[in-house]
């Protein structure tokens, strides 16, 4: 049954944040921490099923796998993520990006692709990236 329910607009956010963490072939631990504490702690994911999440894992890494994988996943967040949810999406893939304390190289380029495909606002969209990186400093 699962497998067969439609993608859901926390889905994709689930997925945004999996895509971004996997960009650079190298999941870190800090960045599944990042996701785990969004999805238990968020509004935006109240009642979400964590029981989604090995789908939302292999879908990505599926899609990835495949040439025009990453416009296809695209397509499927758009179709499942309202527009008023965009920028939250932006914010936790800055996020999950950030949360090793670098965002450089591949991270970087599906940032850009996600704030294009979501057709943010650049203004909106630096502000996002300045303070993923302001909560993430170090000392």
């Amino acid at each position: 049954m699962l497998e067969d329910a439609p993608m859901t607009a926390q889905d994709s956010l689930v997925a945004l944040m999996i895509a971004t963490s996997a960009s650079d072939e190298n999941i870190r631990t800090a960045e599944l921490v990042k996701m785990s504490n969004a999805i238990n702690n968020l509004p935006v994911f109240a009642g979400y099923d964590a029981e989604r999440l090995p789908r939302m894992s292999r879908m990505v890494f599926d899609l990835l796998e495949q040439e025009d994988g990453l416009e296809a996943l695209f397509g499927l967040i758009r179709d499942a993520l309202p527009d008023h949810l965009y920028e939250t999406a932006y914010a936790l893939s800055c996020d999950v990006a950030a949360a090793d304390g670098r965002i450089a190289g591949q991270e970087a380029r599906m940032l850009e692709e996600i704030r294009d495909e979501l057709n943010l606002d650049r203004l909106y969209a630096a502000a996002i990236e300045r303070g993923a990186r302001a909560r993430h400093m170090t000392l």
